[in-house]
């Protein structure tokens, strides 16, 4: 069965996390990275057996990092080594402790812009220096770019880090293997830590293939940032764990046990149970995903001329380019018009500017009405 279509409009409506609270009832809210579906039936399952047990104490991270590993050489072919990973709160948490290991205050931090709007507020919260290094004009890594971009911060500082977004968020690129390896040669060269955050690697999409950073020749000294939180809408439920490479294991020790607390134990148990025994689920998931993001395609052309969208490789956003509409802010105008709620591009940083984040990870006739409604309000 297709999560995605499951729950009805007025089910959705009853939910009070922030996806569905922070908008009027009129407006349809496809902004957020929170799915519209229910539980999968083992997540599920484990989180009422926890309440009934009253096993609602401290996290164990052992059996979270049994399962991930279990599922990764299952899905990738990557064989994850328990001893090196450590359990964090989740995934942002998780990066700030790692550029603690790798970097000190003030030093750069590479990204790729546009990118996930955290990666801005967290890293310069950490006291990191943020260097964008925009994409290329197709939405993937700008590898000419980045070069020069490790060229010059390194010759400024004495350590940098690159935190590379795999999948891309928000323009749903899969990095390929090549494109990988390049990253990892660059980073050789230049003697810039690599941070890969990999929440959406569940995600990638029909067609397409993830390749764990981690599981490619050359990235010895990386880390890796994995949960199940993005592919079974498990937010709430907070856990993750940071992964190292063989030669970044005695950094990673570094990292304080404590670090770990910030986890939530329910969120181990769904996590785990997602990892373990969730992945059909997942893949029902993955299939309405892909109807939906070929639908989007089909509305697009039909209700938004002059907007284009490139197809997602991977994750459940759309990064719709609204630059051929002439508008000064096309988010504020769906949502005050149209009664969309979506993200605005210039959240994005440098290359954002004119775009909109849609989340197509809802039913095909809310997506339908949502589109239909934007396409009443763009200027003729």
């Amino acid at each position: 069965m297709n999560p995605l279509r499951q729950l009805t409009l007025d089910q959705l409506r009853r939910r009070t996390s922030v996806k569905w609270s922070l908008y009027p009832e009129d407006v349809l809210p496809l902004w957020v990275a929170e799915m519209d579906v229910p539980l999968a039936a083992a997540v599920r399952q484990a989180l009422v057996a926890a309440a009934d047990a009253g096993d609602t104490g401290y996290a164990s991270p052992d059996v979270y990092a049994e399962a991930l590993g279990e599922f990764s050489l299952d899905r990738w072919g990557w064989e994850l080594a328990p001893d090196l990973t450590r359990l964090v709160p989740d995934v942002m948490l998780g990066i700030v402790e790692v550029l603690d290991l790798v970097t000190e205050r003030g030093d750069p931090v590479v990204i790729n812009s546009p990118v996930y709007p955290p990666f801005y507020a967290f890293v310069e919260h950490a006291g990191r220096r943020l260097v964008e290094s925009p994409l290329g004009a197709d939405g993937r890594l700008d590898l000419a770019g980045l070069e020069r971009t490790f060229a010059r911060v390194t010759h400024e500082a004495p350590r940098a880090a690159y935190l590379l977004c795999s999948p891309h968020n928000p323009t749903g690129a899969v990095h390929t293997r090549e494109e990988l390896l390049s990253v990892a040669g660059l980073a050789r060269t230049y003697g810039v830590r690599v941070v890969v955050d990999e929440i959406h690697a569940p995600l990638v999409l029909p067609g397409t293939t993830h390749h764990p950073y981690l599981s490619l020749p050359g990235t010895e000294d990386a880390f890796s940032l994995l949960s199940a939180s993005k592919a079974w809408n498990l937010a709430g439920a907070k856990a993750a764990l940071a992964v190292a490479g063989p030669a970044a294991g005695e950094d990673l020790h570094r990292m304080p046990e404590i670090v770990g607390h910030g986890a939530s134990h329910l969120g181990v148990l769904s996590h785990v149970a997602a990892f373990r025994e969730g992945v059909t689920w997942l893949d029902e998931l993955l299939a309405g995903l892909d109807q939906n993001r070929h639908l989007l395609a089909e509305l697009v052309e039909k209700h938004l001329p002059g907007v284009e969208y490139r197809i997602p490789e991977g994750t459940y956003l759309a990064w719709l380019d609204c630059r051929g509409l002439d508008l000064r802010d096309p988010a504020a105008l769906f949502l005050t018009k149209a009664r969309v709620a979506l993200l605005a591009g210039s959240d994005f940083g440098t290359g954002g500017e004119g775009h909109v984040r849609l989340n197509f990870a809802t039913s095909p006739e809310i997506l339908q009405e949502a589109v239909r409604r934007m396409g009443t309000v763009l200027p003729e």
